[in-house]
């Protein structure tokens, strides 16, 4: 009995030095968590948290803009949108590339420069050409910039865990809740300038960039220790030879499809249980809320009881079981408040399922990523990841188009889900730590 009772005290001992989420261990607040990071994280977190509120003071109205102001057709107004995911999302890649050759500052600055460029002119764009070449321009700069600060964070946040510090995903989770923050925030500020003008709303998103730019030319070090760049050619090849990183790839593709139903398949069920799309910005606030004071705990508990595959495991699960609950749901033909329900559990479920996967997965890449190499493999997730949601959303309007029964949809994207645990690679022993 006194052996026994020495393993436990040792064991909770060992938990609250690691600062789990035990009943005796200290509390991991926000606050004190970006106390304890390094300045070169905090610089990056804070960053990306300025990007989003300069980025969604913008472009969530951008749509109206062109339809209304500019006066374009809808089929011109759809095709804008989707240049700039392609220049951005299709690009990471070549952006991951840069920074793996040039390093972090150059290539955040840079893109910082194009982003204030492409604002700017978006302001004064008024003929379709002209709007094109703002957006393409805007789009590509977050193909240079997002990549070098997601890189960088993962790195540094494997050098967090190998210090001894903490779970590595605790760190990109606090990444993730930033850049919520941001995406919350942008909107508000964007929908106060728009009482001005749009052109406001453009110069006010240039502004924001132009602090980040005075912030990274002042603090962010010409050379980063312990980053390697590498001169030398090849990396695409050796990428697209690495089976377990592609594997990841799709498994994170089949969660960013499922997350993008929020914008394709939740606002027609919203449509028809309540008449209009206007409860959906309230299940977006929802959404946002959830990560932002959830998002820490649910790291903390993963952390503390999976590792990086179990962890995506879980978050795709509860993922697909959000589908499902919308296809039960849906032969009851259930309308108004009750009627909504399904669609606020399911936007809970994937909320949750979110905060599992995206810290666990760019946590894993460093482990997958060639040395020197994490710019182009965090850019390449983003990437293919991309394509697969372009071919699954292309996919997916089709099904919600051929009138199935109105379960259907739902069951086929639950299942396409949950069969993306089936393809993510097999931890190798000793593969960075638990998630």
């Amino acid at each position: 009995m006194t052996d026994l009772v020495s393993r436990l005290l040792t064991r909770k001992a060992a938990r609250a030095s690691t600062g789990s989420g035990t009943p005796g261990a200290p509390r991991e607040s926000t606050w004190r968590l970006c106390r304890e990071l390094s300045p070169l994280l905090r610089l990056l977190i804070l960053t990306q948290l300025a990007f989003n509120i300069g980025f969604f003071a913008v472009l969530p109205f951008l749509a109206e803009h062109l339809g209304t102001a500019i006066g374009m057709a809808g089929w011109l107004v759809g095709f804008v949108l989707g240049l700039r995911t392609f220049s951005q999302q299709g690009l990471f890649v070549v952006g991951g590339w840069l920074v793996d050759r040039f390093g972090v500052r150059p290539v955040v600055l840079a893109g910082c420069v194009l982003r204030i460029a492409g604002f700017v002119w978006l302001g004064y764009a008024e003929a379709s050409r002209s709007v094109i070449g703002a957006v393409l321009v805007i789009g590509f700069a977050a193909a240079l910039f997002s990549p070098a600060v997601e890189s960088e964070v993962a790195r540094q946040a494997v050098v967090w865990e190998e210090d001894g510090r903490g779970s590595r995903t605790r760190v990109l989770a606090l990444f993730s809740v930033a850049g919520q923050v941001g995406a919350f925030v942008g909107p508000l500020l964007g929908a106060l300038l728009l009482a001005v003008d749009f052109r406001t709303a453009c110069f006010a998103g240039a502004g924001v960039f132009a602090l980040v730019l005075a912030g990274h030319l002042w603090l962010m070090p010409q050379h980063i220790p312990g980053r390697v760049r590498v001169r030398e050619r090849g990396g695409a090849r050796a990428l697209l030879r690495n089976r377990r990183f592609l594997a990841l790839c799709c498994a994170y593709g089949a969660y960013l499809l499922a997350y993008n139903q929020l914008y394709l398949a939740l606002p027609d069920e919203v449509q028809r249980a309540a008449g209009s799309q206007a409860p959906l910005s309230w299940l977006f606030a929802l959404s946002s809320v959830l990560v932002v004071f959830t998002q820490l705990p649910v790291t903390r508990w993963a952390s503390d009881r999976l590792d990086l595959r179990r962890s995506m495991t879980a978050g795709l699960l509860l993922i697909a079981s959000g589908f499902a609950v919308v296809a039960a749901a849906r032969p009851a033909g259930w309308t108004g408040a009750a009627g909504l329900l399904p669609a606020a559990g399911f936007v809970i479920l994937l909320t949750v399922g979110q905060m599992l996967v995206v810290p666990a997965a760019r946590a894993w890449v460093p482990d997958l990523a060639e040395e020197g190499r994490l710019g182009l493999y965090m850019g390449a997730l983003s990437s293919v990841s991309g394509l697969i949601v372009l071919a699954g959303s292309a996919a997916t309007g089709s099904l919600l188009d051929l009138g199935l029964p109105v379960a259907v949809p739902w069951l086929v994207l639950a299942a396409v889900t949950a069969l993306a645990v089936a393809v993510l690679p097999r931890r190798e022993k000793g593969a960075g730590a638990a998630a």
